[in-house]
């Protein structure tokens, strides 16, 4: 199965108010790591030492410290382009987290729009 497949089927289980999610990613060809560790710079995946996976993706759905949902696809859909194989594996989620922001100094029109946002 792809990595962008596999990626796909695993933020569709998850439920609406995703937050954080924390994947792990290994490469079946490890000669092809510096290749794979270029491709995936753009997620920052955070590479793992004296372990049995590569890599280490966090992603945000919507707000955080972490990779956007389509920053992900597309460092993973650049894997598949190239015919690295692997496995992609959920490691943690969080759910129901909000975004906490200072909205004083604001006008009226940023702090609803930014409201209706958050809404979505």
């Amino acid at each position: 199965m792809s990595f962008l497949t596999e990626f796909d089927r695993i933020t569709s289980a998850l439920p609406d108010d995703w937050t954080d999610l924390e994947l792990d990613l290994r490469i079946h060809d490890e000669p092809r790591y510096i290749e794979a560790a270029t491709l995936l710079v753009t997620c920052n995946a955070q590479p793992y030492s004296r372990h049995d996976w590569h890599w280490r993706i966090p992603v945000a759905n919507k707000f955080g410290h972490a990779a956007a949902v389509p920053a992900v696809r597309s460092a993973l859909r650049l894997l598949d382009n190239v015919g690295i194989k692997g496995d992609l594996v959920e490691r943690g989620v969080r759910v129901g987290r909000v975004e906490v922001t200072h909205d004083w100094g604001r006008p009226e029109s940023v702090t609803s729009r930014m409201r209706d946002i958050r809404a979505q």
